[in-house]
């Protein structure tokens, strides 16, 4: 096959892949999931990856690899369904980029240039996991982790790192002007910004961390609030939702995208992690504050929300499901963008009358076998009753 016969080929194949449309399945009523992936390595453009001269590259090889799209932030803009993506090239570094979609749910097509994110002090070995908040002062938030080698790290040692919360702010997803890393006295890997005020200042949704991996002594995800976001400080934190033992966040638990406002309280989505014989398993659950208080959770149903199915267990990192993004529409629709196994990205389909109610109407955890099988007599009770 010569080069343009080739050509043709693969510009055949990455439109059918863009233009696919996506099907729904039927769930567990509380969402539904999609037969395939949003986004994938395969969805960047063909001129992300292959020199189109056929004078430097008669044989149309890939001359950069794009191996992974994952971890996405979401917002609705002018009317489009944007998603700010974690692109992973094959030398593991992954960057940003901007994938537009008409629905939300298919047609999902990247900008041409991925985002040229500024540098702040020592340059990023890595930036990656985007959360995006449309603050009530105007600007898109933009909060990431920002990944360096350990200066602290012995000799040889080329797998220790620390983290931080990289800060940059955008009106049109191109330019991007970056703040200083948020200050922390500990780690920072998932910090999320609320999308309003409290008492006047910006209030941050935490994960305090004694290491690069390991939470430690980091009791759950936290509170702060911050003066300013040109340069925030966390000064003091406050732990909202905990970790427990034998629960599924029990090794560590983050926020995932900006809550959900509802007449009822603030939904929330986040990712709990705990250990099992294959390593971290990663999945989602959801909980609720109150509006007067978003530091008060009022309701938080047992276990998990999301966890991987079929194909979701297979990739880079097995056995995960993590979301950084979700965008709630006028009429009441959620679309949930999560990643599965830090390889490919997935939407599933809620609304907010849904979520509340399971928020509302699922028992909370017992933490213990006893409560768990009550809680399952009393509905088995119920539905034979009927």
């Amino acid at each position: 096959m010569n080069f343009e016969q080739r050509l043709l080929r693969l510009e055949k194949e990455h439109e059918a892949l863009i233009c696919r449309k996506n099907i729904s399945i039927e769930g567990n009523g509380v969402y539904e999931r999609f037969t395939y992936p949003v986004l994938t390595g395969e969805h960047s453009p063909l001129f992300w990856r292959y020199d189109l001269n056929p004078q430097t590259n008669p044989y149309l090889m890939e001359r950069f690899g794009i191996h992974a799209a994952f971890n996405s932030g979401a917002v609705k803009w002018q009317g489009r369904y944007i998603l700010v993506v974690r692109v992973e090239a094959a030398d593991r570094k992954s960057f940003f980029a901007v994938a537009e979609s008409p629905n939300g749910v298919d047609n999902f097509r990247f900008w041409d240039y991925p985002v040229t994110m500024p540098e702040w002090g020592e340059p990023a070995t890595n930036i990656y996991d985007m959360r995006l908040t449309a603050h009530e002062d105007g600007w898109i938030y933009g909060i990431f982790c920002v990944e360096r080698k350990d200066p602290q790290a012995p000799e040889g040692d080329l797998s220790s790192a620390v983290a931080s919360a990289g800060v940059a702010r955008t009106k049109d997803f191109v330019n991007w002007q970056r703040l200083p890393d948020i200050e922390s006295a500990s780690q920072q890997r998932n910090v999320v910004l609320h999308p309003e005020f409290v008492d006047g200042k910006y209030a941050l949704y935490t994960r305090p961390q004694d290491g690069f991996i390991d939470a430690g002594s980091g009791g759950g995800i936290g509170w702060a609030l911050v003066d300013s976001m040109e340069k925030a400080v966390i000064r003091e934190e406050k732990i909202i939702n905990l970790r427990h033992y034998h629960t599924v966040k029990e090794v560590k638990n983050g926020e995932g995208p900006h809550p959900i406002k509802t007449p009822q309280g603030w939904l929330h989505l986040a990712h709990g992690v705990r250990g099992c014989a294959s390593g971290l398993r990663y999945v989602l659950y959801m909980y609720m504050t109150a509006l007067d208080d978003p530091t008060r959770v009022i309701a938080e149903p047992a276990g998990f929300f999301m966890a991987p199915e079929g194909d979701e267990f297979v990739g880079d990192v097995m056995n995960v499901l993590f979301s950084n993004g979700w965008i709630c529409d006028d009429d009441g629709t959620v679309l949930i963008y999560y990643a599965s196994s830090d390889t490919r990205l997935h939407v599933a389909r809620s609304s907010v009358d849904r979520l509340l109610d399971y928020c509302l109407h699922t028992q909370p955890d017992g933490l213990r076998t006893g409560e768990t099988v009550r809680r399952l007599n009393e509905l088995i009770d119920r539905n034979l009753a009927l």
